[in-house]
């Protein structure tokens, strides 16, 4: 079943994965200076840790971990509400600095990227190492965060070099030497390949990477599907993924969630959220000019029980003002005035094409199109003042009132501290314009 592994002495092509490292925690030792070098850790606000410091790490605190327990593994652990704006910012001037160096720059999560450096060489003067280094050192100088880099012939392979060597490692794997970088690494360690997988590998005496790159392909096409078959490929230096720049507009359903500390069972806040939550939706859907035809609302209990509904809407549509009342006849289907709520989620479904949508002898066209004026000027008007700056009245709750900060935490720097161009009202919160539903 073991064939010889494959050795390329060029670089056909060369990927480069960006790993930011403990990204969230970074971020405040960034804006912090005192807390560099200290145990760290966000999420105080939800009573669990939601990212943790190497420092904290290397104390035995792991994320998801109820802040009681980091505290008796870590008595002197700093403790901090988590600040997903100033994350977000970190985020975009991360990536902006990324692309300095490949306009293809695949934005994979907040703290991770792919990047096609083939052909860059001639531009920077250096190796594919160089421009690796020359992106680590510009982000840590800039940003004040440190970040891992893995460069090597296809995204699997690059992933594995920036999980190589953490924090702030920087690995090449060229293609004379992945088996050196697969022979010791765990199957289930592959991007990609999880546990029912690697559980199913191992009875055929596959427990390394390299064991699964040197099979057979006769095997892997027998007894493993195509995303795995892919993999494989990718493992032994042949790039099937492209580093894709465009943001994804291929959706089959669109969902939106809101945990809120502490629980409720106030009818007209949980209401709120989920109205929120359709908003979110359907500015995502209109980003994308996709419209819905089905809505599944879902209510989540504190004790982790779900409560939901599917509907199916008039006409395809990506305008709350269309769906909020459909959305509040499914509310009160699931909702339970004795029950405390942790969650709200919604669900946009049976997407498609917003240009291919048909007007039916049954629509009002004249209203139709007027509503469509109006969203668009929302959507401009959000696009320069902030998401939520026009928002339906059915969901002012959510801003009037404020979720984790207070009972447990501090406010965020970023609620007291503003940008050039913001105002003291948007960083209140509060709604420039409510328009009642």
């Amino acid at each position: 079943m073991i064939s010889q592994p494959l050795t390329i002495h060029s670089w056909p092509r060369a990927i480069m994965h960006i790993d930011a490292d403990a990204f969230f925690a970074s971020c405040e030792q960034a804006i912090h200076p005192e807390l560099k070098g200290m145990p760290v850790v966000t999420g105080k606000e939800r009573g669990i840790v939601a990212a943790a410091s190497y420092e904290a790490k290397a104390k035995g605190v792991e994320r998801g971990m109820r802040l009681f327990e980091a505290k008796k593994v870590c008595p002197d652990v700093v403790l901090l509400p988590s600040d997903y704006e100033t994350y977000s910012l970190f985020s975009i001037r991360m990536f902006e600095i990324v692309r300095r160096f490949s306009p293809d720059v695949e934005e994979y999560s907040i703290d991770e990227a792919f990047v096609d450096l083939t052909g860059m060489r001639r531009s920077f003067h250096g190796h594919y190492s160089h421009i690796a280094q020359r992106v680590q050192e510009t982000i840590t100088r800039e940003l004040g965060i440190s970040v891992s880099i893995g460069v090597s012939l296809s995204k699997v392979l690059a992933k594995i070099g920036s999980k190589h060597k953490k924090p702030g490692g920087l690995t090449i794997i060229p293609g004379n030497e992945i088996h050196i970088y697969l022979a010791k690494l765990p199957v289930e360690k592959i991007w990609g390949i999880g546990a029912n997988t690697s559980a199913f590998l191992r009875k055929f005496g596959i427990t390394t990477a390299l064991e699964f790159a040197v099979g057979k392909e006769e095997f892997i096409k027998t007894y493993l599907s195509k995303p795995y078959q892919e993999i494989w490929h990718e493992l032994n230096g042949r790039s099937v993924y492209p580093v894709i720049r465009e943001s994804k507009s291929d959706y089959k359903s669109i969902s939106k969630t809101k945990t809120f500390t502490p629980p409720s069972k106030d009818e007209e806040f949980i209401f709120a959220q989920l109205t929120k939550n359709l908003e979110n939706a359907c500015i995502k859907a209109r980003r994308h000019h996709l419209m819905a035809s089905r809505l599944i609302i879902f209510l989540r209990r504190q004790d982790f029980r779900d409560m939901g509904i599917e509907l199916k809407l008039n006409r395809y549509t990506a305008y709350p003002v269309e769906i909020v009342g459909l959305l509040k006849d499914g509310f009160r289907e699931v909702y339970d005035p004795d029950t405390l709520y942790r969650s709200t989620g919604i669900v946009l479904a049976g997407l498609q094409s917003g240009t291919s949508v048909q007007y039916t002898i049954f629509d009002d066209v004249p209203r139709i199109e007027k509503m469509v004026k109006i969203y668009n000027a929302v959507d401009e008007i959000s696009s320069r003042f902030g998401k939520h700056t026009i928002q339906h009245a059915s969901s002012l709750q959510t801003k009037l009132q404020v979720q984790h900060e207070g009972d447990r935490g501090d406010i965020p720097v970023r609620k007291n501290e503003l940008f050039k161009g913001e105002n003291r009202r948007q960083r209140l919160g509060l709604p420039v314009l409510s328009a009642k539903v």
